[in-house]
């Protein structure tokens, strides 16, 4: 059989070679051309079958399709003198589970083994099958056959991940004895597999908390979802088990031989910190494990991380003895600079993690900042010879220079502590531009100063591809759904939602590459991370977002408009979707531990907020901050789900307002949409916290003056798109008291936010944080349905090809109606005229003016205030240097670094942002006018 594996199907490949061809550059077509008459030649080929069937799947022809892979398969059965190869079955298999019939492709695999069980290339097309099928029992036992019949370790391994996987399963199902035997040998396989151990301690324990990593929303914040509770062993039975388990550690510390096996190390570490939660630990045990951990590994960037779960256990007073012996052990190394450098980093970061970089007086914050600038920039020698690729030596200490410095500005509102931070960040780019932890930095500093623009450049330098656009996107998406850059908004979501859907298809193909790469972690990584996608909460809001980005964009032309609610089927599927939200666990994928301090989560920014003490920066409330954020996101998703479906209502509504326009255009409105539209208007105030009633009776005061506007700030765009489709409601059902005119209150209370947001921005450049996200979506959503309900009247005003009747009172209404048509028009172009004139106001002005004013906050000449950091910059790059000191990368980088250049790309930015923002303005102006002039 060997040689009759060489072929496919026994056909030649210069026969089939035309059709993969055509498949590859999509010409489907001339594909199914091309297999006529290689099937009149070969009319029992299965394979030929199986290239027919993927071309017309392809083609969209399913039923097709699955009819001709019936055909191959009944072949392959039947027929004995019918040749199986893999390249046939792998074929049949891509079809098969494109038509979601997978168990038929894994069937044909299982009866091809059962007929050669000797061949590894249909045991391991097989074994990709059980993968794919998540049939991790299966998996192993294949994996098993292939490793007695070859001995290669590879498929060992295999059989080994998969036993790992059924590990979890049998932990969650209560047999921790057969779970711990398990990861026990993992860990001897694999004797530096951190996360392995944390789970054959927990089994070993029975303590199953970190079986449950990947699969709870405690996942977001892995600090806290490693947290262990007090055993309920005994004593007796606690003290034993972990004596095992020091027993296994000393093994493999005696076993390692290489000096880069961390696990081990940590894994008495973490045997001290269980001690201690039972009661029978000594924090100064704990305390000097860590510090022998420090003298091997002290030096690491991940030091710091690795200790951060054990360092929370100890109360203050030992965190500031363990930081004190820490800074004694970093004493100059002569012959080890590198080593030097790194664990005074590793000092600076404890600092960081115990808390007190945020107790520190002003004067030693900024002192700290410039020690380690200085750092990194004395240090920059020893990377002379590195690749541009390869990391530098001290990277971390201007990121935490940065984080000091924002820190200032927070605490002092000082505008040069905020240059500084971003120059510090810019410099460190420009020496080695491939640092992803600067360019995050960068993106949250200039979304905060609403140099948006300059922030999503810097994202797509991220290169962010495949699962990291669900876990690493939220850096920036949520300011690009509030910001005038619509076509940068589509491409994030497009790219996106194509990765998602993608990757559902495909997730089983990456979990299976990773078996043939022998990366055992990504496995399981690959396999939990399926599950979390599944009930992604960033998946539903995209596909929300996305359909409501459309409609701002169309809101000008109620036509086009409705051509898009047709094709959302009127938002009827947004509203099936917010049904179900409340019954799904939807998880959250974000890598929050990624973020900044000052944005631990999306809607959270406490550089928007007066500085109080250190007391936010405890793990507990930052805990309580993404639970309290995740919520909300559940809400805001229900909400916005609403959208699509009350704007279709609100045209459909308004458009019935018009007396005799309904009968003149011979369409016929039904009166089940104004009570659906009632039933909503209900939902969506219960989500902002009130009864339909209450929220009308709240927004009927604060227009009164009776009652303050503050009661609305913290949902201000979710209450005007309430009072919008409140009035388009009411145009058609007059239930709202009729002594309340709903027209006058949309435009008054618009009028009045507007100018209250216009009023309180100060001039772009020296206004870091100031609200223009919430004045764009002011014009971009409320106004915009706004113009929609407007249009939508208008357009019933004069009915198509009948005369209406005069006289009566219908035309009294409708001379009313138009009346009230066109103070609204007036309004609303006032009031986007108020937006354009700041709009204007901040454009005109020049760029030498604006770019002064940022430089000018340096204080260059003052001993006390920002500036300090700058300076320490500025004489490293205006000194002379040569090749020799730094080598020709870092000499020309540090050449090119310029000051005013970064402030002119700051002023760049704005300006494109703002423009973007008046050409928004501009054209709704302009379509009102029109507007106006036809009525």
């Amino acid at each position: 059989m060997a040689s009759k594996f060489g072929l496919a199907g026994g056909i030649p490949e210069r026969r089939v070679r035309p059709i993969w061809d055509a498949i590859d550059s999509r010409q489907f077509k001339n594909a199914l051309k091309h297999c006529t008459p290689l099937l009149s030649k070969y009319p029992n080929s299965p394979y030929a079958l199986a290239l027919k069937a993927l071309v017309l799947e392809r083609m969209g022809k399913a039923e097709e399709a699955f009819s001709v892979c019936l055909n191959a398969k009944e072949l392959l059965y039947t027929n004995d003198s019918v040749l199986i190869d893999d390249l046939t079955l792998s074929t049949l298999q891509i079809v098969f589970q494109r038509l979601d019939h997978l168990d038929m492709a894994t069937s044909c695999y299982e009866y091809a083994c059962g007929k050669f069980p000797t061949n590894l290339d249909l045991m391991m097309g097989l074994f990709n099958c059980y993968v794919r099928e998540y049939s991790f029992v299966k998996q192993q036992q294949i994996a098993i056959k292939m490793y007695k019949i070859v001995g290669e370790e590879r498929f060992l391994l295999w059989a080994v991940c998969s036993i790992q996987l059924q590990g979890r399963l049998l932990a969650r199902g209560g047999d921790y004895a057969a779970a711990t035997s398990i990861f026990q040998k993992v860990l001897e396989l694999c004797p530096d597999d951190w996360e392995c151990f944390l789970h054959y301690l927990g089994c070993l324990l029975e303590d199953d908390g970190s079986l449950c990593m990947g699969t709870k929303n405690d996942s977001t914040y892995p600090l806290k979802s490693m947290d262990s509770h007090v055993s309920h062993l005994t004593d007796e039975a606690f003290g034993s088990r972990l004596s095992n388990a020091s027993s296994l550690v000393q093994k493999l510390l005696t076993e390692a031989s290489d000096d880069t096996v961390r696990c081990p190390y940590l894994a008495n570490i973490e045997i001290e910190r269980r001690k201690l939660l039972h009661g029978k630990g000594d924090a100064n045990k704990l305390t000097q494990v860590v510090i022998e951990y420090f003298f091997r590994f002290g030096h690491l960037a991940c030091f710091a991380s690795d200790v951060e779960t054990f360092l929370h256990i100890l109360d203050l007073d030992k965190k500031t003895q363990l930081l004190e012996k820490l800074m004694e052990c970093c004493e100059p190394i002569p012959t080890n600079p590198r080593k030097t450098l790194g664990q005074h980093i590793t000092v600076f970061k404890i600092q960081n993690i115990v808390g007190s970089m945020f107790t520190l007086p002003l004067n030693e914050l900024e002192t700290t900042a410039v020690k380690m600038t200085q750092l990194y920039c004395e240090n920059l020698p020893l990377s002379k010879e590195l690749d541009a690729q390869e990391s530098m030596y001290g990277e971390d200490l201007l990121s935490m220079a940065c984080n000091l410095l924002v820190q200032l500005f927070w605490r002092t509102r000082h505008i040069g502590y905020l240059v500084e931070s971003i120059m510090i960040l810019e410099f460190g780019l420009a020496v080695r531009r491939h640092i992803w932890q600067y360019k995050i930095l960068l993106l949250h500093l200039y979304s905060h100063w609403n140099s948006l623009p300059l922030a999503y450049e810097w994202y797509k330098t991220l290169d962010v591809k495949n699962i990291l656009l669900e876990s690493v996107s939220h850096h920036i998406l949520p300011q690009m759904l509030s910001s005038p850059l619509w076509a940068d908004s589509t491409d994030i979501l497009r790219d996106y939602l194509r990765f998602m859907d993608d990757h559902f298809r495909e997730s089983a193909d990456l979990t299976f590459l990773a078996y043939r790469h022998r990366s055992y972690s990504k496995v399981i990584e690959f396999v939990q991370f399926k599950e979390r996608l599944q009930q992604s909460s960033q998946y539903l809001m995209a596909k929300i977002e996305t359909p409501i980005l459309q409609l701002k964009q169309k809101a000008n032309n109620i036509e086009e408009e409705e051509g898009i609610l047709e094709s959302l089927k009127h938002g009827v599927q947004f509203l099936e979707l917010s049904d179900e939200i409340g019954s799904k666990s939807l998880t959250f994928n974000e890598e929050l531990q990624l973020r900044p301090w000052w944005t631990p989560t999306c809607d959270k920014n406490y550089l928007l907020e007066p500085f109080e003490g250190s007391s936010y920066c405890t793990r507990e409330t930052l805990y309580d901050q993404i639970k309290q954020s995740q919520a909300k996101v559940v809400k805001t998703i229900e909400k916005r789900s609403f959208l699509p479906r009350m704007i279709y209502l609100s045209i459909q509504c308004a458009s019935s307002a018009v007396k005799e326009s309904v009968e003149a255009n011979g369409v016929v409105f039904d009166p089940k949409l104004s009570s659906e539209m009632r039933l909503l208007l209900d939902r969506y105030a219960n989500i902002l916290g009130f009864s339909f009633q209450d929220a009308v009776g709240l927004a009927f005061d604060i227009s009164s003056g009776l009652k303050d506007s503050g009661a609305w700030s913290c949902n201000l765009i979710d209450w005007m798109n309430f009072l919008v489709f409140l009035n388009a409601w009411n145009l058609y059902s007059h239930e709202v008291d009729g002594d309340s005119n709903t027209w006058l209150i949309v435009n008054s209370i618009l009028k009045k936010y507007i100018l209250d947001k216009v009023g309180s921005m100060g001039p772009l450049e020296s206004s870091p944080g100031c609200d223009l996200p919430n004045l764009v979506l002011l014009v971009t959503e409320p106004i915009a349905w706004h113009i929609l309900v407007i249009q939508s009247c208008a357009r019933s005003l004069v009915p198509s090809g009948k005369r209406k009747k005069k006289g009566g009172p219908a035309e009294n209404f409708n001379v009313q109606l138009s009346q009230e048509l066109q103070e609204s028009i007036l309004s609303v172009c006032e009031t986007i005229e108020l937006v354009r004139q700041w709009l204007n106001q901040q454009i005109i002005k020049s760029d030498d003016y604006k770019s002064e004013s940022i430089l000018s906050s340096l204080l260059k000449d003052k001993e006390e205030g920002p500036g300090k950091v700058y300076r320490v910059l500025e004489s490293l790059t205006s000194s002379s240097t040569s090749d020799a000191d730094f080598g020709d990368r870092i000499t020309r980088a540090l050449q090119s670094w310029s000051a005013t250049d970064i402030a002119r790309k700051i002023i760049c930015s704005q300006r494109t942002a703002l423009s973007s923002f008046l050409k928004i303005c501009d054209s709704k102006i302009k379509s009102l006018q029109a507007l106006k002039a036809h009525l």
